[in-house]
């Protein structure tokens, strides 16, 4: 199944910002796309300017996702498909276009056939069970030639370092904004959204002038912004597919590649097990079961590989794992004494303690001390991914501490796709007016636009062209 996005968004550059773990630091660009980034300052804007070679359009207003064209507009079909994406294409104004919505005029016969829709859950993706059986592949037996890894967990809700455009050219981890193909290719920016789980886009226009048009990102709710900041998207919790297959996000290592995916088969051990410290009855219960995981952030405090396990460290992202160093989820969740157990390791740390499970607790004690604290944290947060995702650690993980795996490389399922993808900025150019708290915006508003011109192209004002790029700012 290929999830259709919409893309005619306007104008061209870049900014981005620098990321520790899930927070990212920005630090000031230069006007130039190609700008170096200086050192990390945290939660100053940085923005890359037009150079003058972009095509803007008017002022409107525009529903989460997509701009459609006066003249064209062209349907994105995400990338490692069987068919080729398409680049975002230059409009002129924008319309209300819901992002969530499967009818599409532009869909093939094959895509846009009643018959052929698949069912949308409450967040306009298709479930679980429409995308069909799992490839085989990801279940396959790759103890044999596969290195070792370790998992650790975390969810501190921040925004995800993939969800920023990257800063230069000396940044590996992120989207590749040479062009539009490969910003897609690169399956674009992860999404992120509000305090009340709705999508926003990942990145805006900044503070432009009549005279200056440049990029911002979407500001994280891991810095000063807190409630009216960005966070990470709740259904990219960890979902199981079956008993034995399961899909998630994580965090890798400094050097990670944004927007891959690895199949994880655990081997029933864990990281730190000596002679007198052997697996726990919780690895012995993981042991043959399979995750697909994509890479959606990057933390720099992620190991990498060792002697004994020379794939090195991912970082689960699952809601009850600890909210780290950062910790955006004590503003999304706000209720009375919730208690996060562990900033690194939450509420399974908190559990093997001796006034709860202890070190040698049984299986069964496990699940149902973590599950209680899925129920007290997130039972009436009115964020039931969270809760969905809390449980799965306890049920389907079994709960394990630091399980090692083999690992090896695969092409992502289109369900981390579609949940990973932004559906607003599916091109490098966007008019989407800069907004300074989005805690207001809910599921179904229309995002404001401004008029922008590349240099040389701005409106005569009283006898005089402006020759700059820039925007009508009131």
């Amino acid at each position: 199944m290929k999830k259709i996005l919409l893309s005619s968004l306007l104008a061209a550059g870049t900014c981005a910002m620098f990321n520790a773990c899930s927070d990212d630091s920005p630090s000031p660009l230069t006007p130039s796309v190609a700008a170096s980034s200086s050192s990390a300052d945290w939660f100053v804007g940085s923005c890359s300017s037009v150079d003058g070679n972009s095509n803007l359009g008017s002022s409107s207003s525009v529903a989460p996702g997509a701009s459609a064209s006066n003249s064209s507009s062209s349907v994105v079909v995400p990338p490692n498909s069987a068919t080729s994406s398409s680049n975002g294409v230059p409009s002129q104004s924008s319309s209300s276009v819901n992002p969530t919505s499967s009818a599409n005029p532009t869909s093939s016969a094959a895509e846009s056939s009643s018959s052929n829709e698949p069912q949308l859950d409450a967040s306009g993706f298709p479930t679980l069970k429409s995308y069909g059986p799992p490839s085989a592949g990801y279940t396959k037996d790759i103890s044999a030639t596969a290195k070792r890894g370790w998992n650790t967990r975390y969810w501190d809700a921040c925004k995800p370092h993939c969800s920023w455009l990257k800063e230069s050219s000396n940044d590996k981890t992120r989207a590749d904004t040479s062009s539009n193909e490969a910003y897609l290719a690169d399956f674009a920016t992860a999404r992120n959204c509000n305090i009340h789980d709705v999508e926003v886009p990942t990145f805006t226009l900044g503070n432009v002038t009549k005279s200056w048009f440049g990029y911002e990102g979407t500001r994280s709710a891991c810095g000063d912004e807190k409630e009216k900041g960005v966070f990470t998207c709740t259904d990219m919790a960890p979902i199981a597919v079956n008993d034995t297959l399961a899909y998630a996000y994580v965090a890798g290592t400094g050097d990670s590649k944004c927007g891959k995916c690895y199949h994880l088969q655990y081997d029933g051990h864990f990281k730190d097990e000596f002679e007198n410290n052997p697996p726990k009855a919780t690895h012995k219960a993981l042991k043959g079961k399979h995750l697909v995981v994509m890479a959606s952030n990057i933390g720099h405090d992620v190991a990498g590989g060792n002697a004994n396990l020379p794939a090195g460290q991912f970082d689960l992202m699952v809601p009850g794992g600890g909210v780290g160093a950062f910790d955006a989820l004590s503003t999304q969740v706000n209720g009375a004494n919730v208690n996060w157990g562990a900033g690194f390791g939450g509420f399974l740390t908190e559990c093997q303690k001796n006034t709860n499970c202890g070190t040698e607790g049984s299986l069964d004690c496990y699940q149902t001390c973590v599950k209680d604290m899925c129920d007290a944290a997130f039972g009436n947060a009115g964020l039931p991914n969270l809760l969905r995702g809390c449980h799965w650690f306890a049920d389907w993980y079994m709960a394990a501490d630091n399980p090692t795996y083999y690992i090896e490389e695969v092409e992502c399922p289109q369900y981390l796709i579609d949940h990973y993808m932004t559906r607003y900025n599916t091109s490098l150019e966007n008019n989407f007016k800069k907004v300074t708290d989005w805690s207001t915006f809910k599921e179904g508003d229309v995002l404001d636009t401004l008029h922008c011109w590349k240099a040389g192209e701005a409106p005569p004002e009283n006898g005089w062209q402006n020759p700059s790029a820039g925007c009508d700012v009131k």
